[in-house]
């Protein structure tokens, strides 16, 4: 792990001089070996699951009587129908496919293992035995013949009449109906609605009648956010005024055709309209409406808070050219969110994959109706919650990798003095010593995000288990407890940041550096808030300039359409995943700029720009803190007000 050079614990410990980049050592190594411990017994988990057959059960499927479908079986102790031989059949087939539990969400049938699922409708038993006889598939129970189904005993152990044509390609070896009702009363179930399922359907036909537009604006969304980031990277100079007039502009220009949308539907005679289509379009006009007063109530408040901001614009425009050039130098920033959102992937599927294995794994019992399942017995049935542990862990642990790779790339380009002596490619630079020294760190780091994400996700479900079940007062504190730990985790998100930037710049424990970060950060209070609060709203007025963007042009597309669908839903997914695909690209300009303000504290802490003592910083930043200097001296004279809004700027350099 690259330690063998690495400075002893106690020196470390004494260590409170920051020497950016200078020396490296392992950090929080006992951390690392405890993750790996743990990631070792996740292993143990998805291994065990294979072991004991779940694989096997889980992609080939098994009937009712725990015989796997395409293999020769074991006979199971007290399991009548068991130990078969089932080489030849090797689809699962269920007899009432319909019978299904809402509550624990399973399908009661009972499953047969058959040669081949029927291609087309079958709706007669005589349909059932001629496709037996032409495709040697029975799908009858075991115990009757081909010969036998038209007989009167086979009503109880023949599938269900009709029997549903199954879909060409088996999922999982399990023969699945195409267009059967069930399925859709069974998602529908899974959904509350205070009005009739009418509701439904017309959403679903409207995004339905609407995916081409959905897709086409999923994409311009994509292409906006890209061209954002290129703006961000060549014109960042002139990016906060380009994004400020382009808001009010584009606030002021969707709530007025909002209301200008409704007042001219309000209008519109509704004798035009076929009746059938009249509660669709007073859906409409009533979505409208809404949209209208949420679009005024959003634009006057962001005047307010543009109104607030306007004196501290000029400490935006210097730290976001600084940041431009960071990506100019270290391109590849762009793309992190790419590799990370990759990792998570996968990481996801392996866990979404063991899962299923659980779900298959066991001994052989029998339930109420006489059907074999799967259970895990003893303390192994408390797998899953190690499992759910994993699955928050080590989500964290990947997102923390990209902070800290992030962290270090940057307080590389902050702290090399000439530009020119840069590391050929410094995230890959950053990604080697995170791999040699931080990794114990960043498990630290990411297990103490998952000690408040846990309460807090047991907390929701309890709540939501006992919605409507508990007292007032029941209710408000689970609210106000999940309130404040979602708080306590933004708080310790932010820290943790910090802190990972603090272990990139002096190679300390993760504890000494969220310690030292939080020093710094106390010690600039005013200084840090007022550049982070400009800077986060001005990247939260790019992220609301695409999803504006996006959704305009979604209201004169759907608003158009001439089928008068019900066009609220596929709007607001359009909006949503406008706004994720922005906050996929920004955050990582968000997270540069919040290390170069922690490194920018640090700098005027510990320099000045006296002979020995150089600053750091682009000459950009540079120029700003002289300007500081100088705007304190004339703030003795009166009416300063911009002196005063720069004085924190100037506190720490002066007294450094």
């Amino acid at each position: 792990m690259g330690c063998c050079n690495s400075a002893s614990s106690a020196a470390q410990s004494s260590k409170r001089e920051w020497k950016p980049l200078e020396d490296r050592s392992c950090t929080d190594l006992p951390w690392l070996l405890i993750f790996l411990l743990f990631c070792i017994g996740m292993g143990f988990i998805c291994g065990f699951s294979v072991a004991t057959g779940a694989a096997a059960r889980l992609v080939s499927g098994y009937d009712s009587y725990g015989n796997i479908c395409g293999q020769k079986n074991a006979e199971l102790e007290s399991i009548p129908n068991s130990g078969m031989d089932h080489t030849h059949r090797k689809y699962v087939f269920f007899l009432d496919p319909c019978n299904l539990d809402l509550i624990n969400r399973k399908i009661k049938s009972e499953a047969l293992c058959v040669a081949a699922c029927p291609r087309q409708e079958l709706k007669t038993l005589s349909d059932v035995q001629k496709f037996a006889e032409m495709n040697g598939s029975a799908l009858c129970h075991y115990q009757l013949k081909p010969s036998e189904y038209t007989s009167s005993k086979a009503s109880s152990l023949c599938p269900k009449l009709p029997v549903p044509a199954s879909a060409p390609i088996p999922f999982f070896h399990r023969c699945a109906p195409v267009n059967i009702s069930c399925y859709a009363k069974f998602a529908e179930a899974l959904i509350t609605f205070v009005s009739d399922n009418s509701v439904l359907h017309r959403l679903i036909s409207g995004v339905m009648a609407s995916k081409e537009i959905i897709l086409g604006l999923c994409l311009l969304s994509l292409v906006l956010s890209m061209i954002l980031m290129v703006i961000i990277r060549y014109i960042s100079r002139v990016l906060v005024w380009i994004v400020t007039i382009l808001v009010i502009l584009g606030s002021l220009g969707g709530t007025g055709v909002l209301w200008w949308l409704y007042a001219k539907q309000r209008k519109s005679p509704k004798e035009t309209i076929i009746p059938e289509q009249l509660q669709i379009a007073e859906d409409n006009l009533r979505a409208l409406l809404i949209y209208a007063i949420s679009a005024t109530v959003f634009t006057v408040i962001l005047f307010l808070i543009m109104l607030f901001m306007r004196k501290r614009i000029a400490l935006t425009i210097a730290l976001f050219h600084v940041a431009g050039k960071v990506f100019i130098h270290l391109p590849l920033l762009v793309f992190q969110p790419f590799w990370t959102f990759f990792a998570l992937v996968l990481f996801w599927a392996y866990w979404i994959m063991t899962l299923l294995f659980l779900g298959t794994t066991g001994s052989a019992v029998k339930n109420d109706q006489g059907f074999v399942e799967f259970r895990v017995s003893g303390p192994l049935q408390y797998m899953w919650w190690y499992h759910v542990v994993g699955l928050i862990w080590i989500s964290e642990f990947i997102l923390a990798c990209q902070q800290m790779t992030v962290a270090g790339a940057v307080v590389t380009y902050y702290f090399t003095r000439d530009k020119r002596n840069l590391p050929f490619t410094p995230i890959l630079a950053s990604v080697n010593r995170l791999v040699r020294y931080h990794l114990g760190t960043v498990a630290k780091g990411s297990f103490i995000i998952t000690l408040v994400k846990i309460p807090r996700m047991i907390l929701m479900y309890i709540h939501s288990q006992l919605k409507g079940k508990e007292n007032a007062c029941a209710r408000c504190m689970l609210k106000s407890c999940i309130c404040c730990l979602w708080c306590l985790e933004k708080c310790l998100n932010y820290l943790n940041q910090n802190a990972y930037t603090a272990t990139a710049i002096n190679s300390t424990n993760f504890c000494t550096s969220a310690k030292d970060a939080f020093v710094i950060l106390v010690e600039n209070a005013l200084r840090v808030a007022a550049i982070n609060t400009v800077g986060d709203f001005m990247l939260f007025l790019g992220k609301v300039l695409i999803v504006c963007s996006t959704g305009l042009a979604g209201i004169m597309l759907l608003n158009y359409q001439q089928d008068y669908t019900v066009w609220v839903l596929p709007l607001i997914i359009v909006c949503l995943f406008a706004f994720l695909v922005a906050h996929c690209f920004l955050s990582i300009y968000e997270m540069v700029v919040d290390v170069l303000f922690l490194c920018f504290a640090i700098d005027t802490k510990y320099n000045d720009g006296s002979p020995g003592r150089e600053f750091y910083m682009d000459k950009v930043l540079m120029e700003f803190v002289e300007n500081s200097r100088k705007a304190m001296k004339e703030a003795g004279k009166g009416g300063a007000a911009d002196a005063r809004e720069l004085k924190p700027m100037a506190s720490g350099a002066s007294s450094a």
